[in-house]
This record gives C-alpha cells, structure tokens and sequence, in this order.
C-alpha cells in the first residue's frame, strides 16, 4: 500500500509516523508513506498557500491552487483508490471505514488547517470525507495520523499473533472487548477475576462473551446521550 499525505504544516506527521508499528510496516515494506509539504506546490515567491475568504469572516483559508497542483501530479504517476479529505462536515470515522480503506492500493489524506480549504479541492477530488468527531482541533493533520495508525494495522503481516487486529475493539457486533488483566494476579488488594485463573477455557470464552456484551451497552448509551 502506498500512503499520500498533503499537509500544510507537515512537521506534525513525521514522529508519529516514524514510531511503533506504522514505522514496523514501513521497515518490512508492507506500505509507503510520502508526506507532501503544500508549500512545495504553491504559486509565488512567497509560498503562499493561505487567503481570507471571500464574503468575510475570521481566519484563513487554504487557497485551491496547491492541492491541484500536488493531487494532479499524484494521480499522473498513479490511480487512487480514495482521495479522503479531513473535515468537519464528512462522516465520522470508525472502525468500518478502516476496514474500506485497508482494502486499498493508494491512498491519498488532504489534511485541512486553519479555517478548512476553499471547497472546490474538496468538490473536485474528494471521494470521501472523514470527521473526527464533535470538536474543534487546529488542524486534520491529527486525523490523517489517526487514519494511518488503523488502516496500516490491518495490512497482512503488520502485526504478530499477540497483536492481532481480529480481536480489536470495534472489529464486530460487540464492539468493546472484555477487561484484560495480567500478574500480579493481587495489587493493592484488588484481585483478577477468579474465573480468569480456572483454565477452564468454556468459562472464560462465556465471561469474556458476558463483559463484553455489557460494557457495549453501556458504551452505546454513553454515546447516544445527548
């Protein structure tokens, strides 16, 4: 898989994707990760990627021209299975969204800042928008990281037994997984359950089953309260 991320402030991806297990996928060649610095693709002297809107209003906007430029010189070398801009109004990004984008070949993520970008990159290229949620960030920089984490995980090979995406959290129906624990089997008074401690494999398969199922209800009434 290859990974293409636009980003105005560029610096903010490269840790993150130099550590862990995306750094792991890249080192076995499992993916490409190139990120592209929007200034690089700007017009004048300056490198001015950013202008006030039109019609008035606070902030900056980032300006079209940029993203054409990197987009259009990207899908000449390449085809694009998805072309995912970061911003509020796209659909909040879950596990099955991962799924959809780990089944890809290339992927380019449009990052936004500042106020968003003028809305013909995302009306001309877009083919999906992704939301991180009901709240402000200073940018979607945060967003294309968290993209990259989930569907790099998922690529055959990237994680060993231990790490298995198949028993994650959101992976199925359940959704939440049941409590871990690991020794000391006593801390502080406070004991791992004692069914956990049997080796009966039946009961913890059914206690794990029945911890799970709860805690997915309560997350689900958590999370559709107002």
């Amino acid at each position: 898989m290859r990974i293409d991320i636009i980003s105005a402030v560029p610096d903010l991806l490269l840790s993150p994707l130099n550590t862990s297990i995306v750094k792991r996928a890249q080192d076995k060649k499992k993916v490409e990760i190139h990120i592209h610095n929007l200034r690089d693709y700007a017009f004048n002297k300056h490198k001015q990627i950013d202008d006030k809107p039109f019609g008035g209003g606070p902030g900056m906007l980032l300006k079209p021209e940029p993203f054409f430029e990197c987009v259009e010189s990207l899908k000449n070398q390449r085809d694009y299975d998805h072309i995912i801009i970061t911003t509020p109004r796209g659909k909040t990004y879950d596990q099955v969204s991962a799924n959809r984008f780990s089944l890809s070949k290339n992927l380019i993520i449009i990052a936004g800042h500042y106020k968003g970008i003028d809305d013909r990159v995302r009306e001309y290229f877009a083919t999906d928008e992704v939301s991180i949620g009901n709240f402000i960030l200073s940018g979607g920089e945060l967003l294309a990281l968290v993209i990259v984490d989930s569907v790099v995980r998922l690529l055959p090979g990237v994680l060993n037994d231990s790490e298995s995406a198949l028993q994650d959290s959101f992976m199925d129906d359940l959704v939440i997984e049941a409590p871990y624990y690991t020794r000391p089997a006593e801390y502080k008074g406070m004991k791992v359950p004692e069914v956990l401690l049997s080796g009966n494999d039946k009961l913890i398969k059914d206690w794990k089953d029945n911890q799970s199922k709860s805690l997915t209800e309560n997350w689900k009434k958590i999370n559709s309260s107002e």
